[in-house]
């Protein structure tokens, strides 16, 4: 895109890798058709970490940190906390690698998992690599629910046809109050 050429070299100085891709080659004369031919032609970079997620993680739960990078050749990955680098075999954490995206994934957190971990991104033409976060993640306690449960049963309803009281339930005591002789009365009717 965005390259025209009337001969037949296409010289493209500066290469970056927006600029890989497919090129056409079209070549013609007035005795027969235009002959058309594609060339790929792919940029090789070192890598660029364009995402690195951290996350927080109550203990004992799941938790995942993500690190995806572009990079051609294909980047290969590598974890590090506080300078030691992870490996596969650790009890409770796992390494998946694709092409662009590495995860580590702790199956069971503990206090001793959360900190900055380093990804690493590498291959033939350089290295990069991007720090991320497990940090802890406080889950609600009973008490806290059970406070919430509290406050939203105290709550009034305020959906439609609603009736907002502002003289603290004392009407509603007072219409309570008017009513129960007539459904008294209506009970000794249906007797």
């Amino acid at each position: 895109v965005g390259f025209v050429s009337e001969d037949e070299y296409l010289e493209i100085q500066g290469i970056t890798r927006e600029q890989s891709g497919d090129y056409e080659c079209s070549a013609s004369n007035d005795v027969a058709a235009p002959v058309v031919r594609r060339v790929k032609v792919t940029v090789n970079y070192p890598p660029y970490i364009s995402e690195a997620k951290g996350t927080g993680v109550p203990v004992g739960q799941k938790g995942t940190l993500q690190c995806e990078a572009s990079a051609v050749p294909s980047a290969e990955f590598q974890w590090y906390k506080d300078d030691k680098r992870l490996v596969e075999g650790k009890k409770g954490v796992k390494v998946e690698n694709r092409p662009f995206l590495s995860k580590l994934i702790f199956f069971n957190v503990s206090e001793h998992d959360y900190g900055n971990y380093t990804c690493v991104a590498s291959n033939k033409l350089g290295h990069t690599n991007a720090s991320i976060m497990l940090f802890e993640l406080n889950e609600p306690t009973s008490s806290s629910l059970l406070q919430e449960v509290k406050t939203t049963a105290l709550t009034p309803w305020k959906g439609p046809g609603a009736v907002s009281e502002v003289n603290n339930g004392t009407s509603r005591r007072a219409g309570c109050i008017w009513l129960l002789p007539f459904l008294v009365l209506h009970l000794f009717l249906k007797f």
